[in-house]
């Protein structure tokens, strides 16, 4: 049995080694524990983390930087309820948000106050206060060569697919496919590269 199967079987042991890890509050790794990141996280060749970017980085799901990619400065990397897997050439731009499970594939370029987040807090019980009644994940993935544009919001479960284009402030509801530009709130597809004419179309 390994070690993630065996605190599943043992919710007080994990209730005792998370209130280690994470501060109740602050809801972030302390101190003892951010310390110790440099040796945990995985940064590939040439990869450039700010010194300003919030690391809520806690060891006990994955955190991968591929190489040649940059973290610009005041974003915020939260891995704390699912792996955040950024491949290479990429760059996350200024104060950005990036909640996990999210997989961010080569060569995609987000702009300004992006925010991606692949959690929802669950709110059905009425009898419950909703900070009681925990989180559903649902990951975001983001396709190869895509541009995301500065104040977008990409909400869980979305996969956005390969070389797209996503116009500011768009918020993206639902899934979108290869080689789209989209614009608005909720976001839609407004062109559509065809294969047969090698041109992109406009989309009625």
């Amino acid at each position: 049995m390994n070690l993630k199967n065996y605190l599943h079987k043992n919710p007080k042991l994990k209730k005792r080694i998370h209130r280690f890890i994470m501060h109740p509050v602050k809801t972030r790794p302390y101190w003892w524990i951010r310390i110790l990141q440099p040796i945990y996280i995985k940064k590939g060749k040439g990869a450039v983390i700010y010194r300003s970017v919030r690391k809520d980085l806690p060891p006990f799901h994955q955190f991968r930087l591929g190489k040649y990619s940059v973290i610009e400065d005041y974003s915020c990397l939260n891995n704390a309820v699912g792996d955040i897997i950024i491949g290479d050439y990429c760059r996350i731009g200024l104060s950005n948000t990036v909640i996990g499970p999210i997989q961010i594939d080569n060569g995609v370029n987000i702009s300004q106050n992006v925010v991606l987040i692949g959690l929802n807090h669950n709110y059905r019980d009425i009898t419950k206060n909703i900070i009681e009644q925990g989180i559903t994940t649902s990951p975001i993935h983001i396709g190869e060569h895509t541009i995301i544009g500065a104040n977008v919001i990409i909400l869980p479960g979305v996969n956005i697919g390969k070389h797209c284009f996503i116009g500011a402030g768009c918020v993206v509801t639902k899934d979108i496919p290869d080689y789209c530009v989209t614009v608005g709130n909720p976001a839609r597809i407004i062109k559509r590269f065809n294969p047969q004419t090698q041109m992109w179309e406009k989309v009625n």
